[in-house]
């Protein structure tokens, strides 16, 4: 029997697209649900709901650069929730499935929260220049499968005999992923009825918000 795993990562506080994944999940069958950190922050700042989600769905997730309690949460009861929760996360799950040692963490190894595994071009294509130089760095890694996020670059690419899966934001990319196993076979899935977008950045988003927000008078 094959096991299931749904891959999920940078879901910043947005729990439209994360409850979309999370029941994706569910109608197929999933035994594993792996969130690669980025829980909260700049989506739309529903922290405390999206926490909820993931525990409700027993995620196993890894602490990510911005899973930080913000200024803007003033209840103090809120507060001790999200630092209860943030303080719980370790920043690397090893797992053995199948057979197959999987790590995630949330950038690189060892366990990196910032930097992260960036080798897709604009277009959302491989760049051969900027995966050679991970080969390398991720030869020592003893493991058959690495899930990372962080970069909101969507791939599932052999380095040298090791997976790497970045399933991107679920926000931002409009993206998560199914891992089958023993078969090492990746999905995308697209979410918010969008087409995934390969190669997301934080300019953008940036943009975005200064066109919402308008000329300042």
């Amino acid at each position: 029997m094959s096991t299931r795993i749904g891959i999920i990562s940078d879901t910043h506080a947005t729990t439209a697209p994360l409850r979309e994944a999370l029941n994706i999940f569910t109608n197929k069958g999933v035994e594993h649900i792996i969130c690669a950190g980025d829980v909260v922050a700049y989506g739309e700042d529903n922290p405390e709901e999206t926490i909820a989600l993931l525990r409700q769905y027993n995620c196993l997730t890894v602490i990510g650069n911005h899973d930080v309690v913000s200024d803007t949460v003033t209840d103090p009861a809120s507060r001790a929730v999200l630092q209860s929760y943030f303080n719980n996360l370790p920043k690397k799950i090893e797992l053995l499935v199948e057979g197959k040692k999987i790590v995630v963490v949330h950038a690189h190894p060892p366990d990196s929260l910032h930097g992260g595994i960036k080798i897709m071009d604009p277009q959302g294509k491989v760049d051969e220049e900027k995966k050679s130089p991970w080969l390398n760095k991720l030869s020592s890694l003893e493991s058959d499968i690495l899930i990372v996020g962080h970069t909101h670059q969507v791939f599932a690419e052999y380095f040298g005999s090791l997976l790497v899966i970045n399933p991107g934001s679920t926000c931002f990319n409009h993206t998560c992923m199914l891992l089958t196993l023993p078969e090492m076979t990746v999905e995308i899935l697209s979410l918010s009825n969008k087409e995934p977008v390969m190669t997301w950045n934080w300019s953008l988003f940036f943009q975005e918000q200064a066109s919402q927000s308008g000329p300042k008078p």
